[in-house]
């Protein structure tokens, strides 16, 4: 993985040799099918989302561009920043495409994390000469976004880049700033981005998996054999298998008791507790104290975001999301149950649990209740603490977050959140 610095220099008429660059067409030139689409959204753009409903209408002004799923919501990085990816491949051709339309879903949803940390990652594979946007298109797109945009975003990732994509931000020099161009970073190989974020929780194009496999069929094999993880791994490991491990079978987890309990000391009056990133180095880190057996103290570290970022990773590091696969339905459809039933409905399906799940889940909530309380000072509310933990708490099979859950799933948080006190009594 590299970074290059794109700095205020260099001449604006450069920008008038990009109309010689020449993309290579791609052999393959199927585009996506449209059997599948976004819908659930809580952005500027999508205020007239049918949160009950998985799906756009067909005469949604967004339709034709969500039913592409060019942009995807992917939980949150191995530093508790969210993840917004953008295909390239799933672009259709120019003349089938509303570019303008694109600009303002992208920025729609983006409006949802601009006030936290957030990573943005571009699959650059599947642009073609045929799907490209115009050199207008991107300078409006770069200049539509201002700085309540570029401020939290940590990095951007681009995968796979071309000579063409190389040259194109060379020529983008004198308008990138100097502070933005340090985030851009290039990615060579999928297997770079594991040290940013879990690829398994990324629905990666078939597409640019076969070239990356292409790619890495080039390199010379490694003579070393794969390492199994040792016993005392605690991240990415069942609650079920966790409790057995634990010596007094506890079915709250150690990191969550660990990071809870020093959040619920330090951390209540802390604004935008949950919103940003930890050092990168120190998260390392602790993941490597956890997994090695070793005992974490954070009260050593005091650095309140290390441990809620801690916290973060933990839950969406589980092989199953802590409200499990098997409620996801009624979750993501929870929105059709009335309002005087919803506790009722609530109470069951969080009862139906298996018991390590519900035990954490009872003792997370409740400690993001006591954050709530303090939301004049820390400004966390319940929606704001619903947005940052709902896709932590459950996900989709495929992994990644689809726009058409994220509705559903963050309200039916927000409302456990303003309810826990009936559903867990």
């Amino acid at each position: 993985m590299s970074s290059e610095l794109l700095v205020d220099v260099g001449d604006d008429s450069a920008t008038a040799q990009l109309g010689q660059l020449k993309l290579t067409t791609i052999e393959d030139q199927q585009w996506p099918a449209d059997e599948s689409f976004l819908s659930k959204s809580e952005t500027d753009v999508s205020q007239q989302f049918d949160a009950s409903s998985p799906h756009l209408p067909w005469d949604h002004p967004f339709y034709d561009i969500a039913r592409h799923q060019i942009i995807e919501v992917a939980g949150d990085d191995n530093f508790g920043r969210k993840v917004i990816v953008f295909n390239a491949c799933r672009m259709p051709p120019q003349h089938q495409l509303d570019h303008h339309k694109l600009l303002m879903y992208l920025k729609g949803t983006l409006d949802q994390y601009v006030e936290s940390d957030y990573t943005l990652i571009y699959f650059h594979h599947g642009l073609t000469s045929e799907n490209k946007p115009s050199l207008s298109w991107l300078l409006d797109a770069y200049r539509e976004f201002d700085r309540k945009y570029k401020k939290n975003i940590k990095a951007l990732y681009i995968v796979h880049p071309t000579m063409f994509v190389k040259t194109l931000l060379i020529l983008f020099k004198p308008i990138i700033s100097f502070k933005f161009g340090r985030k851009i970073n290039y990615v060579s190989y999928l297997s770079e981005l594991e040290d940013v974020v879990k690829c398994d929780q990324l629905v990666i194009p078939s597409r640019v998996r076969e070239y990356d496999n292409k790619l890495r069929a080039s390199l010379k094999p490694t003579t070393q054999p794969p390492m199994s993880p040792p016993h005392s791994q605690v991240f990415g490991v069942p609650l079920m298998l966790l409790r057995q491990r634990d010596p007094d079978g506890d079915p709250v987890p150690v990191v969550m008791r660990d990071t809870v309990g020093f959040l619920s000391e330090q951390g209540l009056e802390i604004e935008g507790i949950f919103r940003r990133s930890a050092n990168v180095t120190l998260v390392k880190e602790v993941l490597l104290r956890y997994n090695s057996g070793a005992t974490v103290n954070f009260r050593e570290m005091e650095d309140v975001h290390l441990a809620a970022v801690i916290l973060k990773t933990f839950l969406r590091e589980l092989p199953e999301p802590l409200l499990t696969y098997q409620l996801y339905n009624d979750i993501v459809n929870f929105a059709s149950v009335s309002s005087e039933s919803q506790v009722t409905v609530m109470k069951t399906l969080v009862e139906s649990l298996p018991e390590e799940n519900y035990a954490s889940l009872r003792y997370l909530i409740t400690f993001l209740a006591q954050v709530s309380a303090n939301s004049e000072v820390n400004k966390m509310t319940n929606s704001n603490l619903a947005v940052v933990f709902g896709p932590n708490l459950l996900w989709g099979r495929d992994n990644a977050m689809s726009l058409s859950a994220i509705g559903p799933i963050n309200n039916f948080t927000r409302t456990l959140l303003d309810q826990q006190h009936l559903v867990f009594a």
